[in-house]
């Protein structure tokens, strides 16, 4: 099982990104699954996730200016963030809360993707 980040970049204060990771693997379910975000001499944070029924979580630094969204056809989770402030300026990291389906039944994984650079200009 594999999660597969994709959408960072350098972008100008003020603009946005859309971040996409992909879960792949037939031997799991996605439970809850998100964006944590790492910066510079900071500890690793949550910035958004969003659970297998659609309930979304927000840190207060992002609340209105993130969406999180999941598409479970293509195991994907897609993150949106506007508005964008040179504290953003983060490498972001897909995480997953993964079920074994199958011989793996009863299995729960705590997976991580590589991160994705996400600079912000002034």
């Amino acid at each position: 099982v594999q999660l597969q980040a994709s959408g960072g970049g350098l972008v100008e204060a003020g603009g946005s990104l859309r971040l996409s990771c992909a879960v792949s693997g037939s031997t799991v379910s996605i439970d809850r699954i998100g964006w944590y975000r790492q910066a510079p001499g900071k500890q690793r944070e949550l910035v958004a996730s969003i659970s297998s029924g659609g309930g979304t979580n927000y840190a207060d630094s992002v609340q209105g200016r993130c969406t999180i969204s999941r598409d479970n056809a293509k195991n994907a989770v897609y993150m949106e963030l506007n508005s964008l402030k040179f504290e953003d300026t983060a490498v972001y990291f897909c995480n997953a809360v993964l079920h074994g389906l199958g011989p793996y039944t009863g299995y729960v994984y705590d997976s991580w993707g590589q991160g994705t650079q996400v600079t912000v200009s002034s």
